[in-house]
Parts: structure tokens; C-alpha cells; sequence
């Protein structure tokens, strides 16, 4: 017979806390570690039957979890926010999380998250820090503009952030040595996160048109407001695009509305933010490029729509379509823009979906 060993482990940056139940005796077997994967690996190895592992998802990654699946080990990581708390416990330890894992993966009451190879994450992180470094970019801008605007200096140009207009920057002077070299530091901030920025740009296109993310990339690219970029960052959130559904896909980025409904008391609140936060950034800024009017002809997306399958191009303008009547729709009826750039960002969401697993299937 089958002896399955339940184990729960409590894994921090440089301890792992381990709890392991016999799931027919309830015998336990309990260590510390340091962070080590393959002491941890070692030991789950040597426990007297089938082990089946779980910790939670956390900012240590999924180094143990590769290294226990590697050794043949069943091992899951779970989902934070969907582990049912241990009702009226109110001490906390890492011996009782590890514990509690274990009797929850006994169960069956662990909600898995996917595990990323190590090739997705490392594209993850690329896509990530292109996102940094255009979050740093726009606060050093706001901190030079607030800076002028407090000394009474503003551009009198329509068009901010040119080169026309860095240079001008760069070159005024307040008269007084001690403010003039804080403009010259604050200036440099902006220069170097646009270079850096620009740098990261260059890498996702040398890399998004390249490998085994290029066919989604392309198929996203249909769209609009979906650049190599943005098709990119997509791509390696999403992962494997056939976990979801049209409609699952909006929930997993958190785009669906909250609700608190109690007998005949139905109340509908904001989206839910929950899942990747990174993709729904990408959707919602993208969402607001469906909001002018859609014209077919437009050199940049012919451009992209060039590279990619008719069918694809084709699904694609009928997305396009749809998406900025809704627009239209929202804003004959008055609707505040935030909330239906939030409904055109779901609505999104499915067309990404279509066309992502569209490209696994025949021409």
C-alpha cells in the first residue's frame, strides 16, 4: 500500500521550518533548516513513504519546488490568499504554518499556483524592469517639473519631455549655485532613466521577436495599444494561456468587479485587483489607446499586422472594432472613464486570450 507522507514546509530568506504527517498513523516529523534546497530535498527523500510537499508562494521563488520536482517529489506551491485560515488558532509560529500546510494539503484544501520555468522568469524579470524603469522615468520627471513649478518657471510650449524641452531644462539656471545644481541632478535622474529605460526597450524587441514567446507577441500585436512590449510583458505573465477561458482570464488579472451580496442585499464594488498585477497594468494602459477612432489604416498597426496570420489579423480588426464601440457607448452615457477603461480592459483581456491560443492551431 501507497503511504502517503504529507509535508508542510514554512520556507523564509534563511530558515525552512518543516512539518511532516504520516497520513494513515498521523505520526509527525518535525526539522529546522537553513535555506538550503537540497538539504530540505534530502531530507523529504528520506521520510518513510510517498511524500507530497507544499509551501506558500513568497518572494524565496520556486527554487525549492524545482529542485523537490527534479528528485521526483510531488510538491505544490500555494496560493496565499486562497489558504483557509486554522479556525480560533491566535499563536503564530513557523512550526504551527508549517503544520497547518500540511493538514491542508492532507485534505485537499491547497490551491495551487503554477510553477514557471526558469527561462519564464528570467523573461518576467526583463519585462519587469522595463516596467521600473518607466515608473522611475515619470518620477523624476515630476520631480523637475513640481521643482520649476514651485519657483514660478514653466515651458511655454504645448509639447513637454522633447528633446527641445530636456535641453532647455538642462540648460536654465536660477541664478543661485546651491538650486542650479540640484536642477542638474534632478535633470541627470531623468537622462539616465531614459537610458536606461530605452536600453530595456531594445532588449525586449531583440528578445520578444526571438523566441518561444515571438507567436504570441506577433498574434497580440493585432491590436491596438499592443506593442512588441506590451505583447511581451503579456506573454510572460500569462504563461500558459490555456489555464483560462475568455472569461476566467478577466478574473485571473483582477479585473472583475467585487461583490458583497447578503440575502436580498446585492452590492457591486471596484475591480478586485487580485491575480498579476503586472498584466493588468499592461491591459488597463493599453485599454485607453482603444478609446480614439479605430482606423484600419494605421501605419503602426499595418505594420504589426503584417507579420502576423490573415485569420489573426482578421480576428484582430474585429476586436478592434468591438472594443472602441464600447468606448463609444460608455461615452454617450456619461460613464466615468476609470470604470469603463476598467470594463474595455476585461473585454481585453478575452480578445488577448483568443488570439494567444489562436496560434496553436493550424493556419
Amino acid at each position: 500500500m501507497v503511504q502517503n507522507i504529507y509535508v508542510g514546509l514554512d520556507v523564509h530568506a534563511r530558515t525552512v521550518v518543516a512539518s511532516a504527517r504520516h497520513g494513515d498513523t498521523g505520526e509527525m516529523w518535525e526539522r529546522y533548516f537553513p535555506a538550503d534546497n537540497e538539504l530540505v530535498t534530502e531530507w523529504v527523500c528520506s521520510l518513510p513513504g510517498v511524500p507530497q510537499v507544499v509551501y506558500e508562494a513568497g518572494p524565496t521563488g520556486y527554487g525549492l519546488a524545482r529542485t523537490l520536482i527534479t528528485r521526483g517529489v510531488h510538491c505544490v506551491v500555494a496560493a496565499p490568499s486562497k489558504l483557509l485560515p486554522a479556525p480560533g488558532n491566535k499563536v503564530k509560529t513557523d512550526i504551527r504554518d508549517a503544520r497547518h500546510l500540511s493538514t491542508l494539503l492532507s485534505v485537499g484544501a491547497v490551491t495551487a499556483v503554477r510553477i514557471p520555468t526558469v527561462d519564464e522568469e528570467i523573461a518576467r524579470d526583463l519585462s519587469r524592469a522595463r516596467e521600473d524603469a518607466r515608473q522611475d522615468l515619470t518620477r523624476a520627471k515630476h520631480r523637475v517639473s513640481k521643482l520649476f513649478l514651485r519657483h514660478g518657471v514653466t515651458w511655454d510650449k504645448d509639447s513637454a519631455w522633447t528633446k527641445q524641452h530636456v535641453g532647455w531644462l538642462a540648460r536654465y539656471r536660477f541664478g543661485d549655485p546651491v538650486l542650479d545644481m540640484v536642477v542638474d541632478t534632478m535633470v541627470g535622474q531623468v537622462l539616465e532613466a531614459l537610458q536606461r529605460r530605452d536600453q530595456l526597450d531594445k532588449q525586449i524587441h531583440e528578445y520578444a521577436m526571438n523566441s518561444v514567446w515571438t507567436p504570441v507577441v506577433i498574434a497580440l500585436g493585432c491590436l491596438r495599444g499592443v506593442s512588441v512590449i506590451t505583447g511581451f510583458g503579456l506573454a510572460t505573465e500569462i504563461g500558459e494561456w490555456t489555464r483560462f477561458s475568455a472569461t476566467s482570464i478577466g478574473a485571473y488579472v483582477g479585473l472583475i468587479p467585487s461583490e458583497h451580496s447578503s440575502g436580498e442585499s446585492r452590492h457591486h464594488g471596484g475591480i478586485t485587483k487580485t491575480g498579476n498585477g503586472h498584466a493588468r497594468i499592461l491591459l488597463v494602459e493599453s485599454a485607453w489607446h482603444h478609446r480614439p477612432t479605430y482606423r484600419r489604416t494605421s501605419p503602426v498597426l499595418q505594420k504589426r499586422w503584417a507579420k502576423a496570420p490573415q485569420r489573426l489579423v482578421e480576428h484582430g480588426h474585429h476586436a478592434n472594432t468591438r472594443l472602441h464601440r464600447m468606448w463609444v457607448g460608455f461615452d454617450k452615457r456619461g460613464k466615468n472613464t476609470a470604470l469603463a477603461n476598467a470594463a474595455v480592459a476585461r473585454e481585453l483581456a478575452g480578445f488577448c486570450w483568443d488570439l494567444a491560443t489562436m496560434t496553436g492551431e493550424p493556419s
